[in-house]
């Protein structure tokens, strides 16, 4: 079994990784470096998502607070289903140019040519945003940080333990990981109670996959990219 430090960091950084190479790929592009078109940045999204599925398969066996049982405990699927569509509500909602960090690019399919290279980017984002990052978020907020900030032995505190710091902490900084923070500070907060509530991880993972697939649904109905 992989260590439980780095497997719940190691798909968090490896996302973040890819982020930091497509931005720096568009600053060189920009000071005329080289040339690369838009659209082709849209492409790697697929290829960052399989790279943390990848790590995710290695360490799956690290991930016993991981109980997809819990899904038949009403309380924990009706407590993340209000959550993840409150989330989005709070999302859409909160998009003021006073709460938003660095430009927002978005995610806009349109810019390619040829239908089967739109669906397949739609279909790929869906599933990324809504079955791949909230594993790979919440193992690291929820899992990780939050009961690492509590004790470094993060493993022997509860899933679920309750101190100031760790709450405030992880909210915040979840939500600077996001552009629009304000949004991104809410949503953390909101994951922590429903963690706090249901003692789940998979009812934070649950929550965070409806919110993300509700405003994928959103961008697709609005075509506001910058949301994506």
């Amino acid at each position: 079994m992989y260590n439980a430090f780095f497997c719940r960091i190691a798909p968090f950084v490896l996302y973040m990784i890819f982020i930091a190479l497509e931005d720096i790929l568009r600053f060189l592009a920009g000071k005329g470096m080289f040339a690369i078109p838009e659209q082709s940045f849209l492409f790697l999204y697929p290829v960052k998502v399989l790279s943390v599925v990848l790590v995710l398969f290695v360490c799956r066996k690290s991930y016993a607070e991981i109980n997809s049982k819990e899904f038949f405990r009403p309380i924990v699927t009706l407590s993340a289903l209000v959550a993840g569509i409150g989330v989005f509500v709070l999302w859409i909602n909160l998009d003021m140019a006073p709460v938003v960090i660095g430009p927002l690019k978005g995610f806009n399919v349109n810019l390619i040519q040829g239908d089967t290279a739109r669906v397949f980017l739609v279909l790929s984002r869906l599933a990324g945003a809504s079955l791949v990052v909230p594993v790979m978020e919440e193992l690291f907020w929820r899992s990780f940080l939050l009961r690492y900030i509590i004790s470094p032995d993060f493993t022997k505190v509860p899933i679920g333990t309750f101190t100031w710091p760790s709450f405030i902490i992880t909210s915040v900084l979840f939500g600077l990981e996001h552009n629009l923070f304000l949004a991104g500070i809410l949503a953390g907060l909101v994951y922590n109670l429903l963690l706090y509530r249901t003692r789940s991880l998979f009812a934070c993972i649950l929550a965070h996959g409806v919110t993300n697939l509700a405003l994928g649904m959103y961008v697709l109905q609005t075509g506001k990219w910058y949301f994506w």
